[in-house]
């Protein structure tokens, strides 16, 4: 990872801002050929590399190809596409953000290439590729310049890997711009609010307070969080064996569900709320729910394979320790979905993890980590 990382210290030095926001992102390997990719996969900002394909680029060349990455989650590209054409869609997004960027690969897709106007969207560039295509087909040849045929030139394919934006179809879009709003404040913090030139009309929107209510972003969350299991059905019949039943998937809620039992958090009304939304969205539905009362060490554990009519109200006492509930999820079996962690963050937290997190803080909380999704809960106000 030797010279992503390199790449990643030139654009700290650079241009503070898109260093400081990519480095929020979970990292995984990409394959494929395709250099990097970025998505957001069960409300986690995920950076895929493929380390011999970004090694090909020269130095200049691999930091457009980061600043590309991000205008792809700034404009909220991977939830955006939904039931359009992926390729169409793919393709638009480049076209939208392209012309921005200075020493993008030659390869690269530009609306000149294509003889399209230059700073439009990408609803806009994905209604006009298709007659592009229809053109092409009609004439069978270019223009009089001799290009080639159109319907040869749509043939231009995005220079990062936009597959994996299929890990964000069931993000809600309002769930990514909460988790693009917070890398934002997290980035300009650690730049002294230095905003870039070319970003300053962009990052508005996500300058101004949410005004989401904290109720949907739980649910929303919730909702995004894995599934798992399987039941049998006899309206679908075994593929091998007749007159047996066969499967169908089973929508199942595995959820790790943290409280922290410190004095500090010790407010009654805030808890119950918590509890109540949480029951909430979740009853009624097959799920197997663990709740952790945790402060320095996990005092009291709790687990129901259906959700209860009511959560008990549970008090400690104590400094917090927040890494005692990440190291028993790494021990479950199975592996939760997502962690829910109700604290106010002033207490000690992992450098990294790789469970969907969020962190849902009291009204003078703070968020004890770079990474996970953070809701402020305050009844009053609604969530920050």
């Amino acid at each position: 990872m030797r010279i992503f990382e390199d790449s990643i210290v030139r654009l700290l030095k650079q241009k503070p801002f898109y260093g400081q926001f990519l480095l929020q992102c979970r990292r995984q390997t990409l394959s494929g050929s395709a250099p990097v990719g970025v998505t957001l996969h069960d409300s986690t900002p995920t950076l895929a590399i493929n380390q011999k394909s970004f090694a090909l680029f020269s130095a200049t060349e691999q930091q457009a190809l980061l600043e590309h990455l991000v205008k792809h989650l700034l404009h909220l590209h991977p939830c955006r596409r939904r039931q359009r054409n992926h390729r169409t869609w793919d393709l638009a997004c480049d076209l939208a953000i392209n012309d921005s960027i200075a020493n993008l690969p030659p390869e690269s897709p530009l609306p000149a290439r294509l003889r399209l106007p230059a700073q439009l969207s990408a609803e806009e560039y994905y209604d006009r590729l298709p007659q592009l295509a229809l053109l092409g087909q009609q004439k069978g040849r270019g223009d009089d310049e001799g290009e080639g045929p159109t319907s040869e030139r749509l043939q231009i394919q995005p220079i990062d890997d936009h597959q994996i934006w299929q890990q964000a179809d069931r993000t809600p879009q309002a769930l990514m711009e909460q988790v693009i709003r917070q890398m934002v404040w997290s980035a300009l913090k650690k730049c002294h609010h230095e905003i870039p030139p070319e970003l300053e009309t962009l990052l508005q929107p996500f300058l101004k307070p949410s005004v989401i209510p904290w109720q949907q972003i739980l649910r929303q969350f919730v909702g995004s969080a894995g599934r798992t299991g399987r039941r049998t059905t006899w309206k679908r019949e075994h593929r091998r064996f007749e007159q047996t039943p066969g499967m169908r998937k089973k929508s199942r809620l595995n959820l790790l569900v943290a409280v922290d039992v410190s004095d500090s958090t010790d407010q009654q009304p805030l808890r119950e709320a918590f509890a109540a939304e949480l029951l909430q969205i979740a009853r009624g539905r097959a799920s197997h729910l663990t709740i952790l009362y945790s402060g320095s060490r996990i005092q009291k554990i709790e687990t129901f394979n259906k959700m209860p009519q009511t959560v008990e109200i549970y008090r400690g006492g104590g400094y917090t320790d927040l890494r005692p509930v990440f190291d028993y999820a790494r021990q479950m079996i199975p592996l939760p979905a997502a962690i829910i962690y109700l604290t106010d963050g002033f207490g000690q937290a992992p450098d990294h993890c790789y469970f969907p997190t969020l962190w849902v803080l009291s009204a003078e909380g703070q968020k004890p980590a770079a990474w996970g999704l953070e809701l402020r809960l305050n009844q009053k106000e609604g969530n920050r």
